[in-house]
């Protein structure tokens, strides 16, 4: 058996879907095929594999004709009797013809994304015909199923099931390189928040900013360590200069994927209060960076958005904020950096729990019992 995997979400381009499926692929046979678009650095990218990349002449696929013919193609090419699609939505409206290929099971995962589908007039009724053509539509958390579930058929939300992300933790395990990152900016020593995310107004940076007064007035020499690129950086250097903390927030640019797990090491407290903007169309559907941080036995501060709270055990390994409420989320990285013991308590708790049940071994599992390879 030869499995296809369909998708838009995979390296040489950088994120967390990317990162999702690449890491799923490492976890199916050998016999492994990928079809997807074109992107800068994808030929030097795919020579390294084990397994064949097939890329089309556009930068997006999309379930039109052609794309659809060219699926079925190098699912014939290579022999494939089963279908992975990358994001359900829209790609798994190729699901029909694929069946009519000859695959014999076909399972399209979510990631966020398809609960805007799911509410959305015209979008909702072709997220129905995805569902009804797989014989699975994963889902990464509770949430996200929850919003999912009434846009299918009975039928078909019947047959979800949760794949989730896994965490590298041979990559992500304490004192992975924090104290060497923190040398290298001239913040050893000093009490330290960080957010590792792109920089987007749903990820909530602008929140910790305007709670680091407080923080300040609680913890005079803390810094806040935001780590990542992205459109929203402009406005959060000028909000930090209007409430007068630029000298306390270092901002390191976009980062390479393998370069992270250190900073997130070097970090005291892991805060990423992210929210649900556009009336609830955009929500974070898990957020694996706080997961992440965790596993490098760090307490976590996270907003209270989607599915994020399935990533933080309240109370235990961190806290779920009002991600719209700056003076409450100063009041947990306050008492997380003036309680040491707690923080410490925090992260070893996260730690175990990260590794115990958030692997790649365990997500593989799932996906290989979904496609019925034994």
């Amino acid at each position: 058996m030869t499995v296809l995997v369909v998708t838009n979400d995979f390296p040489p381009r950088q994120g967390g879907i990317e990162t999702f499926v690449r890491s799923l692929c490492d976890e199916l046979p050998d016999d492994l095929v990928v079809l997807t678009a074109r992107m800068p650095g994808d030929a030097q990218y795919d020579a390294g594999l084990s397994f064949p990349v097939e890329r089309d002449r556009t930068t997006m696929l999309l379930p039109t004709p052609r794309v659809t013919r060219y699926a079925v193609q190098v699912m014939r090419r290579y022999g494939a009797d089963r279908v992975v699609f990358g994001a359900a939505a829209p790609l798994g409206l190729m699901g029909p013809a694929l069946r009519k290929a000859g695959a014999r099971r076909i399972v399209a995962l979510t990631h966020g994304h398809e609960t805007w589908w799911a509410g959305t007039p015209g979008a909702r009724q072709a997220l129905r015909r995805i569902g009804d053509a797989a014989d699975t539509m994963t889902t990464v958390s509770s949430w996200c199923a929850e919003q999912i579930a009434p846009a299918l058929s009975t039928a078909a939300a019947e047959r979800m099931r949760r794949l989730t992300p896994g965490v590298d933790t041979s990559r992500f395990f304490p004192d992975c390189g924090g104290e060497q990152v923190r040398k290298g900016l001239g913040l050893e020593g000093v009490p330290l928040v960080a957010c590792v995310s792109r920089l987007v107004a749903r990820k909530g940076q602008d929140t910790l900013i305007r709670a680091w007064p407080q923080v300040l007035a609680a913890v005079p020499h803390a810094v806040l360590l935001i780590v990542g690129g992205g459109p929203d950086r402009d406005r959060l250097e000028r909000l930090a200069a209007d409430v007068g903390v630029a000298r306390s927030v270092h901002f390191t640019g976009a980062m390479p994927w393998e370069e992270i797990p250190p900073y997130v090491d070097a970090a005291d407290v892991f805060a990423m209060p992210c929210r649900t903007r556009r009336f609830g169309l955009e929500p974070e559907a898990l957020g694996i960076v706080t997961l992440e941080a965790s596993a490098t036995g760090k307490p976590v501060v996270v907003g209270d958005s989607g599915g994020a709270g399935d990533t933080v055990r309240h109370g235990e390994t961190g806290y779920l904020v009002d991600p719209y409420n700056p003076v409450a989320t100063a009041v947990r990285l306050v008492e997380l950096l003036t309680d040491p013991d707690k923080a410490r308590a925090m992260g070893a708790a996260g730690r175990a729990w990260v590794s115990e049940e958030w692997t790649w071994s365990r997500s593989g599992a799932v996906l290989r019992a979904l496609l019925d390879i034994r």
